[in-house]
């Protein structure tokens, strides 16, 4: 399944600059490669690196690569609700209450990859598990209509868009 084959009724319009980040890509291919990607990236940011941040009040390395864990578990779970047809219209999160939450200044660059590593593989599993009827099931979250696919998708396209700013506003 290709992200061509969504229809902007699948998700919000907040979402539509990280789908369009990613190309017109299959889904499993999409977080595989985000995968191979987002690890290759964390082995070369030197250990120094995690606790920088560019300007005051901005995340740290560290609090950015956690908050993409963060919310990848999120929408990773909202993608099962729906699949499963739990009809519960589910809350937003506030990722700026997450971050400081998070004890990123405390992680190391291998933990973060190790954890990182665990998280997308139990994404890829998950995904991979539901058939065409499952990926075209939708459920409400932040006051908003979103499919099981279209939430594969913005986790890749999430991960696509930290990962531009990362290179050009911390490693540049």
């Amino acid at each position: 399944m290709k992200l061509s084959a969504l229809d902007g009724s699948e998700y919000h319009e907040y979402y539509a600059p990280y789908l369009k980040i990613l190309g017109d890509v299959g889904l499993l291919h999409a977080l595989e490669k985000g995968r191979e990607k987002m690890l290759s990236v964390l082995r070369a940011i030197p250990e120094h690196k995690l606790t920088y941040s560019y300007a005051e009040g901005k995340w740290t390395v560290a609090e950015l690569i956690t908050h993409l864990m963060d919310a990848e578990r999120v929408f990773q779970y909202r993608a099962l609700r729906f699949a499963r047809g739990d009809a519960t219209e589910l809350p937003g999160f506030d990722q700026d209450r997450y971050v400081p939450q998070s004890g990123a200044a405390g992680r190391t660059k291998e933990q973060l990859a190790k954890e990182f590593e665990a998280i997308r593989g139990s994404t890829i599993s998950l995904f991979r598990s539901f058939d065409e009827e499952l990926l075209l099931r939708v459920g409400v979250a932040s006051g908003a209509k979103m499919s099981v696919r279209a939430l594969g998708f913005v986790i890749s396209g999430h991960q696509a868009h930290h990962l531009k700013i990362l290179h050009e506003k911390y490693l540049s």
